[in-house]
């Protein structure tokens, strides 16, 4: 006999939970579609080199990805996200006109580290803006998290930083040009570590001590966004530091225009990790970290890569952001337990199946999510199930009430019931449930 079990970094969704990742979905195709995003799919298998081009997800991705081979002895690879595809996808349709604004929901794959909001198939949302240059993107990404955010309940934070700025900050202290990227993904990580552990990996790199209390001199700065941004300008000199700075502030214009400035911190070290992104990048974090202390959504600006990956000198500009509805989820189900079922009336035959068909189907036909008892259980057994289910409403159809052309309503939560004529039953619940 097979043992059954899955994949560890995999998970089974049962129907409670699915309610909740479904609403969820739902809140976010609704502000994708608000904000002028339109959905577009891409397939879940990717032809292996292009998954592996070099200027896709880098080394260490690929290390997490999972290889695969078909019948014709191809290489095919899982996405291990939805970037790489939109990329493709844009290449081979040069006929869409820009900005091309497009959202894509979808599962992907890595055979990475598992803990807390981090799995080996989860599900990414992932809302992207082709062929704009200006701010105005940047701050629209950051507006529809805040948005979607506020609207599933969850108090977050908006962490910003861009990479010109860190870039000219490690310049201007003095790091050389082929030390730069690898210095800025230890930089990254001065959050998570602090600067005793940065001060170690720059060591590791060859950074000497003195070149990693420069660097340091630089990340003491503390106050407003726009006053650390003042402070970093009188320091930096070079033309990349310069535009970070820059377009930091047209970022701030736009942010307070949404009005969700107040919620959005500048976090100078912030890279991102991923060498893909060029200028603006972000994170979302719960305000009370023991909720989750992973971030919910990121992205940033990745202006040169779509043209490279394309093999085309053509500069591409585009700017995105992703959720991860995992870690939405599990921030979520921390706080409210979602009912396990949509349905919002339960109907009970007692010897009345055909009559009770019939309001099952007008109730169905109104928008109202209704069952009907298929067991043929007694009324002390359907009202247990109704009750698991937490239904908030119960229809008990006897044949001595239906000849009255009556029904008994009862409320569950509240524990009263009522009898209540069968015409009158659809606007009698619609009542109740405002």
């Amino acid at each position: 006999m097979v043992e059954l079990s899955i994949l560890k970094g995999t998970k089974d969704n049962l129907p409670e939970e699915q309610v909740l990742r479904e609403e969820i979905v739902d809140i976010l195709k609704e502000s994708f579609q608000l904000y002028g995003f339109r959905p577009a799919t891409t397939p879940i298998l990717e032809l292996w080199e292009v998954l592996a081009s070099k200027y896709s997800g880098g080394e260490e991705i690929l290390k997490e990805t999972y290889k695969l081979s078909d019948q014709g002895q191809r290489e095919l690879g899982l996405r291990y996200d939805l970037s790489v595809p939109l990329a493709r996808l844009i290449g081979m349709n040069p006929h869409l006109s820009k900005p091309f604004k497009r959202y894509e929901i979808g599962p992907c794959f890595r055979d990475g580290p598992i803990k807390k909001g981090r799995y080996r198939e989860f599900v990414q949302c992932d809302a992207d803006t082709v062929g704009v240059t200006s701010m105005l993107a940047d701050a629209e990404c950051l507006a529809l998290a805040h948005q979607i955010f506020k609207q599933l309940g969850l108090d977050v934070y908006l962490e910003v930083n861009n990479r010109k700025l860190l870039s000219g900050i490690l310049i201007a202290a003095g790091v050389p040009s082929e030390l730069l990227s690898t210095a800025i993904l230890s930089i990254d990580k001065m959050k998570k570590i602090g600067l005793d552990g940065v001060r170690e990996e720059l060591a590791d790199k060859g950074i000497s001590s003195d070149l990693t209390e420069s660097i340091f001199a630089y990340f003491k700065l503390e106050g407003p966004y726009l006053e650390i941004l003042d402070q970093l300008e009188k320091k930096i000199e070079n033309k990349i530091g310069k535009e970070g700075i820059q377009e930091l502030r047209e970022l701030y214009k736009y942010l307070e225009l949404f009005g969700i400035i107040d919620d959005v911190k500048l976090l100078y070290s912030l890279a991102r990790g991923l060498e893909i992104y060029t200028g603006t990048v972000f994170e979302a974090f719960t305000k009370d970290s023991t909720i989750l202390d992973s971030s919910l959504c990121a992205g940033g600006r990745y202006d040169r890569i779509i043209g490279k990956f394309l093999d085309s000198k053509q500069i591409i500009p585009a700017v995105g952001i992703s959720f991860g509805l995992d870690t939405i989820y599990d921030a979520l189900a921390t706080q409210r337990t979602p009912p396990a079922s949509k349905t919002q009336v339960y109907i009970i035959p007692i010897k009345s199946i055909d009559t009770c068909v019939k309001i099952t189907t007008q109730l169905r036909q109104k928008g109202i999510p209704t069952e009907v008892d298929l067991l043929n259980r007694n009324i002390s057994k359907n009202l247990e199930h109704a009750n698991r289910l937490e239904i908030p409403y119960v229809i008990i159809a006897g044949k001595r009430d239906l000849a009255q052309k009556k029904v008994t309503l009862k409320d569950m939560r509240k524990g009263t019931e009522e009898t209540v004529n069968v015409k009158e039953i659809h606007s009698h619940i619609v009542e109740l449930m405002k």
